[in-house]
């Protein structure tokens, strides 16, 4: 812009435009300079994301091609641009899946097993991450955070192993236990209403002392000046937990909020796969494990996209709204 207002500004002498011109050009060649040497003192940087970006491109972005056999006639010798359309304008492969009585349920059982996650689970790490805090012995501490930990590390084959081993009706430990005091068995994992309840507190066990960690981090980037002068006016700690530390948490508390909130029809596919059985089936056959059946045992690969895609624009959805309701309200949200 500049350029242009010298050489348009007709009082201007030609000796002047052409020296201002040559100064640009000079400023132009320095800025360049500046980004070759940039560039050649943290070239290791933009190194290191090479394979990363090559990793997203080749395992996340070549196969969204594939994404087109939910809107076409898959035949697993053609080439997935030579297809033809399904009916219905391609939407044949969806209507054909919400006319499935399990898939039905599978979205009835995804909603409900992550709002209960969400309801009971949510809180449990930022309770745990609040109460970790005000441990005052280093010692003990450091155990606690270490017993709360190992269970993330543990697949979910062998935590459904070991919650059958205890949960069995006849052989379970629990219900040993139970009928040595005189009670009847309860089906922990073979009644519906009874594995749902295990479900959740089995998946609350083996993961709130890991999410814990992002709260931990957030309190202790907290300013502990607050905390001094708090105690100079005589508040207690519930009280510098209440008006200090969880304020001081509130933007990591929204920002996973709204991350779970967008994950709520979304789910994986180990947990409910493992913990799954045929007296359950009708609450624990969620999507993951329906697109499992329909999709790799049924060789139905068409309607196992389909119904992968709708999970995830309807997932998106929930992320943008939920972002959109935080930042509504004052919070920062993701972006």
């Amino acid at each position: 812009m500049e350029e242009n207002k010298i050489i348009n500004n007709p009082e201007q002498t030609p000796q002047a435009s052409s020296k201002m011109k040559i100064q640009l050009t000079k400023e132009n060649k320095m800025k360049d300079k500046k980004w070759v040497v940039y560039l050649s003192r943290y070239w290791q940087l933009y190194a290191l994301l090479f394979l990363p970006i090559l990793y997203l491109i080749i395992f996340k972005y070549l196969p969204m091609v594939y994404v087109q056999i939910a809107f076409k006639d898959y035949k697993f010798r053609e080439s997935v641009w030579a297809l033809p359309f399904t009916k219905n304008y391609g939407f044949g492969h969806f209507i054909k899946a919400f006319k499935n009585a399990d898939f039905r349920y599978a979205i009835r059982n995804t909603v409900v097993l992550n709002l209960l996650d969400l309801v009971v689970g949510f809180p449990a790490p930022i309770i745990f991450a609040l109460i970790l805090n005000e441990l005052k012995l280093p010692k003990f501490k450091k155990v606690v955070q270490t017993v709360a930990y190992m269970p993330h590390f543990l697949s979910w084959i062998i935590v459904a192993s070991l919650a059958l081993q205890l949960f069995a009706p006849s052989t379970g430990l629990v219900n040993v236990a139970v009928k040595a005091l005189g009670g009847e068995p309860i089906p922990f994992l073979n009644e519906p209403t009874h594995w749902v309840v295990t479900y959740i507190l089995i998946g609350i066990w083996q993961s709130f002392g890991w999410n814990s960690i992002v709260y931990l981090a957030a309190i202790a980037g907290i300013n502990q000046e607050l905390y001094e002068a708090a105690s100079v006016d005589g508040a207690g700690r519930f009280r510098k937990m209440w008006h200090i530390t969880l304020p001081g948490i509130k933007p990591t508390i929204v920002v996973l909020l709204v991350m779970a909130l967008g994950n709520i029809l979304g789910s994986s596919f180990d947990r409910p796969f493992a913990f799954q059985n045929n007296t359950v089936m009708n609450v624990s056959n969620v999507i993951s494990t329906f697109v499992y059946s329909y999709g790799i045992k049924g060789l139905k690969f068409e309607l196992s996209t389909a119904v992968g895609l709708f999970q995830s624009v309807v997932g998106v959805i929930f992320l943008l709204l939920a972002n959109n309701i935080s930042r509504r309200l004052g919070e920062r949200g993701i972006w």
